[in-house]
């Protein structure tokens, strides 16, 4: 869909290419880390852990050791992060929304 549109896409495989600390602060400035973590992942559940006890912080070390842990896909559009893959937010990015 957003080829179709134009848009250039650059595709990023998170475990061979891990975000750094200042990268995934970034991409989250305008939501917060917790709307990036996976809460629902089966790596935080082998951990041991449930996101409701973590801070933003700890949900951040988290992430910079288990890529799993950072929610996919993960799309920047015109400076809008769309979070997932949801026709319904890609679509309404494109349109200008």
């Amino acid at each position: 869909m957003l080829l179709q549109n134009g848009v250039e896409v650059r595709d990023r495989d998170y475990f061979q290419e891990k975000f750094t600390a200042d990268e995934l602060r970034s991409l989250s400035a305008d939501v917060g880390i917790a709307a990036i973590f996976a809460r629902r992942s089966p790596s935080l559940k082998k951990m041991g852990l449930s996101a409701d006890d973590l801070s933003e912080d700890r949900m951040l070390e988290l992430m910079l050791e288990e890529p799993r842990l950072v929610r996919r896909p993960l799309i920047k559009l015109d400076g809008q992060l769309i979070i997932g893959g949801s026709v319904k937010a890609i679509e309404s990015a494109l349109a200008g929304g």
